[in-house]
């Protein structure tokens, strides 16, 4: 399960897929509703928060948005979109370590992805967090 905290735009098909998928898993466990994941270090984030629902219910929204920005049909009604709107914190050392693994990811996948991130100067948030500065999140398994 990976929960990015780079923005959904830098995803293939294929890891756009996978996020929204492995979302509504982690708002799955996060609701009691699976036995699975329940000790996941990607749920982490989500449990410190008051209503960790809302959270990932604003987190699924960004990535619907991106899937309908590149016409992708995902279930809006897999949202509960009465979330209260939150912004989390996430580090610029936490960014720089998924943008490097998402790389090693699209150079095997989908090279046109992999050039443009690569050409990137600024690797974006999902739209929930704000980066701040700091080394890689302590629950980041590496």
């Amino acid at each position: 399960m990976r929960i990015w905290s780079i923005h959904p735009k830098y995803l293939d098909a294929k890891g756009l897929v996978a996020l929204w998928r492995e979302t509504l898993l982690a708002k799955h466990v996060l609701a009691g509703k699976t036995k699975g994941y329940k000790n996941h270090p990607q749920l982490i984030r989500f449990k410190r928060q008051e209503k960790p629902l809302d959270f990932v219910n604003q987190y699924l929204a960004g990535v619907f948005a991106e899937a309908k920005n590149r016409e992708y049909n995902f279930n809006k009604e897999k949202i509960n979109w009465n979330f209260t709107p939150t912004t989390l914190v996430v580090t610029n050392g936490q960014i720089n370590f998924e943008r490097d693994h998402l790389l090693k990811k699209l150079k095997i996948r989908d090279s046109e992805k992999y050039h443009e991130l690569q050409k990137e100067q600024i690797c974006y948030s999902h739209p929930i967090f704000k980066i701040v500065s700091g080394n890689i999140e302590e629950w980041e398994i590496i």
